[in-house]
């Protein structure tokens, strides 16, 4: 179920034709939430630190347009 008083950001590259859209809220002790708009339910948790470190990742692996 979602917790309905954090407040939800939907990323900046979401809102594609097909409505997927990925959202980010904080959570008490600093941590992240992330969630997807399909299944609002399942919600990962992540600190700061390593949600970055998984963007600069993905960042490097994506394929060069």
């Amino acid at each position: 179920m979602p917790i309905p008083d954090r407040q939800w950001q939907k990323s900046t590259f979401s809102g594609g034709p097909e409505g997927e859209c990925l959202y980010l809220a904080t959570a008490p002790g600093g941590t992240l939430r992330l969630r997807e708009s399909d299944t609002p339910a399942i919600q990962l948790t992540t600190a700061p630190p390593q949600l970055s470190a998984l963007l600069l990742h993905l960042k490097r692996e994506a394929p060069q347009r």
